[in-house]
């Protein structure tokens, strides 16, 4: 495959991507504003839960302490210094396509999900005893969105710059298997409904994906 076709292939892909994430988002918001998800949501919610008390959650205490040191990974104060820690070293590297990829994506995401948490001004569960302190909206989960923007943008641009193949799927990997536990970990804490954070990972996807495919237009334009 000639370097033109694989590019245009990656193109294709990225807007398959970003399309099926759109879709997803969309059909998962209209049925929350329906309250169609409503059964769904407590359901799993309350599986979650304890039978001695239903409002904490199920396993050892080691094991909160764990999924809480998780969810931390999609928090305000390690993005920021992940962001800002990629963000230098591409400047250093001249990188700058890249660096500025990472800083609109991330800023861009930051006031997206809050921009949707407050269109749909969903309540937290209130059916559960939430292990952390939220004080904002529910859907679509910060976490979920922003961890997918974040650690799959950065995730593919780590792969990019390596030329064995298994190490390109391995780093893949690790990006999404972090970017699932974040947010599985929003709904062990009774944070989150799941499709909060269903919504969260689709919207944040269709975002990386749009940032992507823009930087990939610039470079493209830039080379002519």
């Amino acid at each position: 495959m000639t370097d033109y076709s694989s590019r245009e292939l990656k193109i294709l892909v990225n807007l398959f991507i970003l399309v099926t994430a759109v879709l997803v988002f969309a059909l998962v918001a209209k049925e929350v504003v329906q309250g169609e998800t409503q059964k769904f949501d407590e359901l799993v919610l309350n599986s979650l839960r304890s039978g001695e008390t239903e409002k904490l959650p199920i396993g050892p205490a080691w094991l909160t302490g764990i999924i809480t040191d998780v969810t931390a990974l999609g928090g305000a104060t390690v993005i920021f210094l992940i962001t800002a820690a990629v963000f230098f070293y591409l400047l250093i590297q001249r990188k700058y396509e890249f660096m500025w990829l990472i800083l609109i994506a991330t800023i861009g995401g930051a006031l997206l999900s809050f921009g949707l948490k407050e269109l749909f001004a969903r309540e937290r569960p209130p059916l559960v005893y939430h292990l952390l302190t939220v004080k904002s909206m529910s859907f679509p989960s910060g976490h979920a969105m922003i961890s997918s923007i974040v650690y799959l943008t950065q995730g593919a641009l780590l792969a990019k710059a390596q030329s064995n193949k298994n190490l390109k799927v391995y780093i893949l990997t690790i990006a999404v298997f972090l970017v699932f536990l974040i947010g599985v970990s929003r709904i062990y804490l009774g944070v989150h409904y799941p499709t909060d954070v269903l919504a969260g990972w689709s919207v944040g996807l269709a975002w990386a994906s749009l940032c992507w495919l823009a930087a990939k237009y610039l470079q493209k334009a830039k080379e002519k």
